[in-house]
């Protein structure tokens, strides 16, 4: 049986869409994950396989076979745990296929099945929202940078059984929603002074913008006299 699921790829702050293929077939015990995973998606074999059996799921005498695709693009990160868990899960029939193809599943797993924040979630769902994905399940940390995003749905989760439960129907679980951002927007539209008085610099615009949406720290490093500071200036006849 295959499983197919959406996850996203940071190269930088550019996010690409990736196809997380999983295939579980009776055989002699095996898990290989495929598709240029660096080495921390290599060691996710064994914290996800221990994170499903802490979780009181059982996985005996199975061939396991995950696909990151595109191929040709080199993968890091552990935000594919969830992901690949939920796929094993599914091809195992633990959780209700017809469910799952609603959601993007990012985040780390533990050894205990709880589920670990992750950095890049700000640019993550910008993407993701880019791509047609409303409905994103997080881990409860990132939260709050996920809500960042306008128009889609964030959930929170602790650990995997509260995802399981969650797809299987068995536990309600609410959407967050940055409601309250738009309207503080629409109220002082007026007063704001935002990118578009900036010509040009269309990258340090964009890093700006996500470093200050998620608290980040930034430093615009360039030669002496190259303007970096017009970046945040209404000079429209500087090119910044």
């Amino acid at each position: 049986m295959l499983t197919l699921l959406k996850n996203i790829y940071l190269q930088g702050i550019t996010g690409i869409e990736v196809n997380v293929e999983v295939d579980v077939s009776p055989g002699m015990p095996k898990f290989e994950i495929v598709g240029l995973p660096d080495t921390a998606l290599k060691e996710s074999k064994e914290r996800i396989l221990t994170a499903i059996k802490n979780s009181g799921f059982e996985i005996v005498g199975k061939k396991i076979i995950v696909n990151l695709a595109p191929a040709e693009i080199r993968k890091n990160g552990t935000g594919f745990d969830l992901s690949i868990a939920i796929g094993i899960l599914n091809n195992l029939k633990f959780l209700k296929s017809n469910r799952i193809k609603d959601y993007v599943f990012i985040g780390e797993l533990s050894l205990n099945g709880k589920v670990n924040p992750i950095s890049g979630v700000l640019p993550m769902c910008i993407e993701l929202k880019k791509l047609g994905h409303k409905n994103i399940i997080l881990p409860k940390e990132n939260v709050e940078e996920g809500k960042l995003v306008n128009n889609i749905n964030i959930i929170g989760v602790s650990n995997l059984i509260e995802v399981v439960d969650f797809i299987n129907e068995k536990k309600e679980l609410h959407f967050e929603k940055n409601e309250s951002k738009i309207e503080w927007e629409e109220k002082n539209k007026s007063s704001l002074i935002d990118f578009n008085e900036v010509i040009g610099q269309s990258k340090a615009k964009r890093a700006l913008e996500i470093s200050a949406a998620g608290g980040h720290n930034i430093i615009l490093i360039g030669e002496p006299g190259s303007r970096k500071n017009n970046v945040s200036t209404k000079n429209k006849n500087n090119n910044a």
